[in-house]
């Protein structure tokens, strides 16, 4: 049985997606969330408001709850040392920048009186995605089709307003010794090597080559939603250039992903609002994983040893959980035992949805740190 740590916990914790404009408050239990989130205005430009906002939208979701909750566990933005709880010099929160460190989590303890956890949304949504969602979902396809692999490492990244990321490894989240682990908007830019990866996966990426491409001023250029929507021929407006847009994403994330899982070894996840739009850049980012290097080296056939399977695709998805499985025999013992000689990676989109793989990262984070 494929069974899914925490899903039947009753446990309760208060969690918080942090964000520069909205905190996004609510409470999970047993991988679920209790009600849908809270939101409150961030007041990144003055401190004490948002410190008060925080400390009132806790107390807010905690009145709402039948029974105390053991934990706060919540995802927001660094630099920071996570496991002091201290926040630091903030981009998108000017306030934090002026104070030169704010000592986030221990403020709230001494208010709640109880455990506090902080970790970085793309770490947390990697998490909540290797606990319940996307790590779950394959091996529980490998069960039911009597396919012996099993996984237990995830990378993944988060498409959005920037290029987040995050590693679980066995079970356990990789937050780094300077609380910077899987800090995918760092790794190369494919395509530009003197930028990182964010630069071309991202939000503005995908407005930046659409408005290369039409011909139009980057500030003139749509959302990606409706970028996509050009794409697919739902809307009017340059349809190659749409195009573009997101083979391009593809190509600079598959590269991204490819980089990662040579070291994690692992299935491969990816989140964020651009995610929605996977059919258009899907198929080439997982052909970028599986490039060859351009040397013609005959011993490393793929950009990754592991073949990597788009798993939102019907075929790809079927021949992965097939396998290649075969017998051979045991030297000098007359038996036999299964074998599969080609290593696999699964590349796919959440299956818990961003905000809701953030909170339940959080949750499972502050469980396993308790029960520890």
């Amino acid at each position: 049985m494929n069974k899914i740590p925490y899903d039947d916990d009753s446990r309760t914790v208060l969690t918080l997606d942090a964000g520069g404009t909205t905190l996004k408050f609510t409470a999970v239990r047993g991988n679920r969330l209790l009600f849908a989130p809270v939101a409150v205005p961030s007041e990144a430009h003055d401190l004490q408001r948002c410190l008060d906002n925080i400390v009132a939208g806790f107390h807010a979701v905690e009145a709402r709850l039948p029974e105390p909750p053991v934990a706060i566990s919540f995802a927001f933005p660094g630099p920071a040392d996570y496991p002091a709880g201290i926040i630091g010099n903030l981009p998108n929160f000017p306030a934090f920048r002026e104070a030169g460190g704010v000592a986030l989590g221990p403020m709230l303890e001494a208010e709640f009186r109880l455990p506090v956890y902080i970790n970085n949304d793309g770490d947390l949504f990697v998490y909540g995605e290797a606990v319940a969602g996307f790590l779950p979902y394959v091996n529980g396809l490998l069960e039911a089709a009597g396919n012996p692999k099993r996984y237990r490492n995830v990378f993944g990244v988060t498409l959005g307003t920037g290029l987040g990321g995050g590693v679980v490894v066995d079970g356990r989240l990789l937050i780094g010794d300077n609380s910077i682990g899987g800090e995918a908007h760092l790794l190369r830019n494919v395509l530009d090597p003197g930028r990182g990866a964010e630069e071309g996966a991202c939000i503005r990426a995908v407005r930046r080559v659409y408005a290369d491409g039409a011909g139009i001023a980057f500030t003139d250029a749509p959302e990606p939603k409706t970028i996509a929507d050009i794409a697919a021929g739902r809307t009017p407006g340059n349809r190659e250039a749409a195009r573009m847009a997101f083979i391009r994403l593809g190509e600079v994330a598959g590269d991204a992903l490819a980089q990662g899982l040579a070291l994690v070894d692992g299935l491969a996840v990816i989140g964020g609002g651009i995610s929605h739009a996977h059919g258009l850049f899907m198929p080439g980012l997982v052909a970028a994983i599986n490039r060859p290097y351009a040397n013609g080296d005959a011993s490393i056939p793929r950009r990754l040893i592991a073949r990597a399977f788009n798993m939102e695709d019907d075929a790809e998805r079927a021949e992965f959980v097939r396998g290649r499985v075969r017998e051979i025999a045991i030297p000098g013992t007359g038996q036999r035992i299964g074998y599969d000689p080609e290593p696999r990676t699964a590349v796919g989109i959440s299956r818990l949805g961003t905000s809701e793989a953030v909170a339940v990262g959080a949750y499972a984070f502050a469980l396993q740190q308790i029960d520890r």
